[in-house]
């Protein structure tokens, strides 16, 4: 599907043994699907991107917030519940207590007609926190395509190993499958995906280079880089729409940007302020170390980080020649 991997980088084999384990959407899935890997390392986004794409019926639920045995089952059944009716026949809320009482209103739900012929799909994100609540659980949802007699696929999300997962008495084992994190070269590809139409996209692409160049080595979370991307793209750029450079003045656009990515590393990183003060700051070019709440932990980074920035500074400008 040439669609889904644009919207999915870089993590084609994970896809693949996704769409291999899903099949035809009449057929028997696998059981269970155990899904783990660090944060910020696509499960949870790959996994929605698949299900709607390939639009199978599902249900998402994250375990933190249905922190109770009762509003995890309550949560299943009346989002099922959903998918099977019209909006004027699920208007009742169906309430369940036990493990029990979850098997016999799902054999119920899932008998709909445009259920009953295709696989349906329960994804529990964070699943971790199942641990947490009776002992009974995990096994059942491991087994429950076997206990309802119906064509259910349950898949687990979770940042821990399974073998921290199964239980002491032995139960039904899922299938496991584990998404590494990111490489440099992966998180190059999909922050450089990102560019604003407004520029072009080797203009955004040495920019990131820079980026990951001086955050790399102390933070390689997704979501974290792509936050920083964002927050500091607008000073990165200031020299080409003042008209003081263009995209290809990549030793002037890294001198303007280095204090700036100094900053970045003891406030934003670090989350000691929020994005609102940070454009502040850069507005009012405040010393970040005048803000409340930097600690001396902040400083001992800072003098960590400075001789790999000073660093980047002689690599970096000679990206130049890859645009």
């Amino acid at each position: 599907m040439p669609h889904l991997e644009n919207m999915v980088l870089c993590r084609e084999s994970q896809v693949s043994t996704l769409q291999s384990l899903f099949g035809e959407r009449h057929h028997f899935s696998f059981p269970s699907i155990f899904i783990y890997g660090h944060t910020a390392s696509g499960k949870t986004y790959v996994t929605q991107t698949l299900l709607r794409s390939l639009e199978l019926p599902h249900v998402f639920v994250n375990c933190v917030e249905c922190f109770t045995l009762r509003l995890l089952l309550e949560q299943i059944l009346n989002k099922l519940n959903h998918l099977s009716s019209s909006e004027s026949e699920c208007s009742t809320h169906i309430t369940c207590e036990i493990f029990n009482d979850f098997v016999r209103l799902f054999k119920r739900i899932t008998e709909a007609e445009n259920l009953k012929d295709q696989t349906v799909y329960i994804v529990l994100d964070k699943a971790e926190y199942l641990r947490d609540m009776e002992a009974n659980l995990l096994p059942g949802f491991l087994r429950l395509q076997e206990l309802t007699g119906r064509n259910v696929t349950v898949i687990f999300l979770s940042e821990i190993v399974w073998e921290k997962f199964r239980p002491n008495t032995g139960c039904f084992e899922p299938f496991v499958l584990y998404f590494p994190d990111y490489s440099i070269g992966n998180l190059q590809k999909i922050l450089s995906h990102d560019h604003p139409p407004e520029y072009s996209a080797d203009f955004y692409a040495a920019y990131i280079n820079i980026l990951l160049g001086v955050f790399y080595t102390v933070c390689r979370d997704l979501k974290e880089l792509r936050h920083l991307a964002a927050l500091n793209f607008p000073k990165y750029c200031e020299p080409v729409v003042k008209g003081e450079a263009n995209e290809r003045d990549t030793r002037k656009l890294w001198r303007n940007i280095e204090p700036h990515l100094k900053k970045a590393m003891q406030t934003v990183y670090l989350r000691e302020i929020s994005s609102s003060q940070w454009e502040k700051l850069q507005k009012d070019d405040t010393d970040p170390g005048q803000l409340k709440g930097i600690k001396g932990s902040v400083e001992t980074v800072t003098r960590d980080t400075s001789s790999m920035i000073t660093h980047n500074q002689d690599t970096k400008v000679h990206t130049k020649e890859h645009i």
